[in-house]
C-alpha cells in the first residue's frame, strides 16, 4: 500500500469507528427525529442527495476538466488543493488534496484504514461502506478482491496501488477517460464520472447514450 501506510499514527484522531463529527451528527439526528422536527424518510432522501448526487458532482467537474484541459491537469497533479480550489471547491476535510491518476497499467484505490477520512469538498458525504471495518481491512489485504465485489475486473497485469487517507492528506482518483468521448463537452464528461470511480472502487461510465456537442453549441 502507498501513501501513508507506515505512518498510521499520524491520523490525528482516535481509532473508534465513528469520528467526533459522525457522533455529533448522529446525536443531532436522533434528537431532531425524537422531537418530531425531522421525518426520517425525508432525511434519508436528503442524505442520499448529498451523498450520491450533489457532493460527487464537484469532483466530477474536476475530473472532466482534467480530461479536457492539459494545463489544468498538470496543475492538478502538482497541486491538487490549489487546482480544486480554483474551481471554487473548498471546505472542511478538503484542505490538503492529492490527485492520483489511473492508467492502463495502474489502478489507484483510496481507503482510510483507521476511520473515515474523506474529501467532503469534492465527493460529498462518504458512503457507509467506506467507513466499514470490512472495507478498511480488505482494501489493504485484498484490493483486487474488493474491486471484484464492486464489479470491477482489471487485467491481471494491472498494478493496484492503495492510498491511505489521513487527517493531513486526502486523495482524489482521476479515472481513465472512457473511449469514444472526444466530442463530448465538459458537462457531458462530468456525467460519466461516478463517486466510486473517484475513490477507485469503480470506473468512469461508458459514453453510450451521449451525443457530442457541436462546436460553439452549449450542452
Amino acid at each position: 500500500m502507498s501513501g501513508h501506510e507506515h505512518d498510521k499514527h499520524q491520523h490525528g484522531h482516535g481509532h473508534s469507528h465513528l469520528s467526533d463529527m459522525d457522533v455529533r451528527v448522529r446525536a443531532l439526528e436522533t434528537l431532531l427525529v425524537d422531537k418530531g422536527y425531522v421525518d426520517p424518510a425525508a432525511l434519508d432522501v436528503i442524505i442520499d442527495t448529498y451523498e450520491n448526487r450533489i457532493g460527487p458532482r464537484n469532483g466530477a467537474r474536476v475530473v472532466a476538466k482534467a480530461w479536457t484541459d492539459p494545463a489544468f491537469r498538470e496543475q492538478l497533479m502538482a497541486d491538487a488543493t490549489g487546482a480544486i480550489a480554483s474551481l471554487g471547491f473548498t471546505g472542511r476535510q478538503g484542505e490538503h488534496m492529492v490527485a492520483v491518476e489511473n492508467t492502463p497499467d495502474l489502478h489507484n484505490m483510496v481507503v482510510c484504514t483507521l476511520c473515515s477520512c474523506y474529501p467532503w469538498a469534492v465527493l460529498g458525504l462518504p458512503p457507509i461502506w467506506y467507513k466499514s471495518p470490512p472495507y478498511r481491512s480488505r482494501a489493504v489485504a485484498d484490493p483486487r478482491g474488493v474491486l471484484a465485489d464492486f464489479g470491477v475486473e482489471l487485467p491481471a497485469g494491472t498494478h493496484i496501488r492503495v492510498w491511505d487517507s489521513t487527517a493531513e492528506i486526502r486523495y482524489l482518483v482521476i479515472p481513465m477517460r472512457p473511449e469514444a468521448t472526444a466530442g463530448l463537452s465538459e458537462d457531458q464528461l462530468a456525467d460519466l464520472v461516478t463517486r466510486d470511480s473517484m475513490i477507485g472502487t469503480g470506473l468512469a461510465l461508458p459514453a453510450s447514450g451521449k451525443t457530442a456537442v457541436a462546436p460553439g453549441a452549449t450542452s
